[in-house]
């Protein structure tokens, strides 16, 4: 079952952040999205560029952003069905923000995934040094 959308954004400071945000707040939606910059691409097209998905998420999350006016779908009559997915002009619209997070993502993909220092107190220095003290000599 998908999560409730929001009903209303009160006037707080950061609604509008988290008006965009709340639009693209699925794990995949901006890989889908960014993907879809290049045109129209078929669901198949989409599921190969990006492999980590699963198919029922990849429609989940297709039809929450058709949902949200951010993709268009067009359905072809024919037999096999074809389905298009492609940028709706609001999707298409957010193409600086997307281009903006792939930029920030190069520049900081180095960061990604590396393991944090060991701060001082955290008993990561004692575990360590109870280790080699218990080691075979």
């Amino acid at each position: 079952m998908a999560k409730a959308r929001f009903s209303r954004f009160d006037c707080s400071p950061g609604c509008s952040v988290e008006a965009a945000v709340g639009l693209i707040d699925g794990k995949w939606k901006s890989v889908i999205l960014f993907h879809l910059l290049s045109g129209t691409l078929r669901f198949g097209e989409i599921r190969r560029q990006v492999p980590n998905v699963t198919p029922r998420t990849l429609t989940n999350q297709l039809r929450e952003l058709e949902e949200d006016g951010l993709v268009d779908r067009k359905v072809y009559a024919q037999v096999p069905p074809k389905v298009e997915y492609s940028l709706s002009p609001l999707g298409r619209s957010m193409e600086p923000i997307l281009l903006a997070l792939k930029t920030w993502g190069d520049a900081n993909l180095n960061l990604y995934g590396k393991p944090r220092p060991a701060v001082a107190g955290d008993g990561s220095d004692e575990a360590a040094s109870a280790t080699s003290r218990n080691a075979p000599a």
